[in-house]
């Protein structure tokens, strides 16, 4: 079975879901920034967004395809998967501060979805994320980074620009650098 595999590979800093102790303790400075350490991937340049649906929590549905036309920034993570919910406040800042310009999605692969999903969402307030839920891991295994988070820009003709495998310091100079090709700035 290959959800297990994916799962335990995903996030290898992480123990496995049922024995994590559940914290909300903040990481201090330098550990999150340790945590910081995603590798930038552009040998899928130019491949075409996946056809796939997610839903959210109320079970709205949103095609991928169907969001050409602006830059679109797909975050796959996981509640259980402490890199990922690291870096969800700096993507939370990144698309308010790129509203209009970027659209930036995150993605659960919780294979509990809106359970776990929703009220992470409640308990941290994120003002511009919105919570879609892929609890079958398509997209994980479109990816096949074998790893959480995984975070692909795509251009607004939909084609994948480049890939951060691992979390990333979305608040620092690289992330500008990096989006500035597509989001011509």
């Amino acid at each position: 079975m290959l959800v297990p595999a994916l799962a335990v590979a995903g996030c290898d800093r992480q123990a496995a879901p049922d024995s994590q102790p559940q914290s909300s303790a903040a990481p201090t400075e330098s550990a999150a920034k340790s945590e910081f350490n995603g590798t930038l991937d552009i040998t899928n340049r130019g491949k075409d967004m996946p056809d796939f649906t997610v839903t959210d929590p109320a079970g709205k549905a949103l095609k991928l395809r169907e969001l050409k036309g602006t830059p679109v920034l797909v975050n796959v993570w996981a509640t259980w998967c402490g890199p990922c919910k690291l870096e969800m406040p700096e993507l939370d800042k990144l698309a308010a501060d790129k509203t209009g310009a970027l659209r930036v999605l995150t993605v659960s692969q919780d294979i509990d979805g809106a359970a776990k999903v929703a009220p992470y969402y409640a308990e941290n307030r994120f003002a511009k994320l919105e919570p879609w839920l892929d609890p079958e891991n398509n997209l994980g295994f479109f990816y096949e980074t074998g790893m959480l988070p995984t975070t692909v820009l795509y251009d607004k003709q939909g084609k994948e620009v480049w890939r951060m495998i691992g979390a990333h310091d979305w608040s620092g100079p690289r992330t500008a650098a990096m989006l500035a090709e597509t989001l011509g700035k």
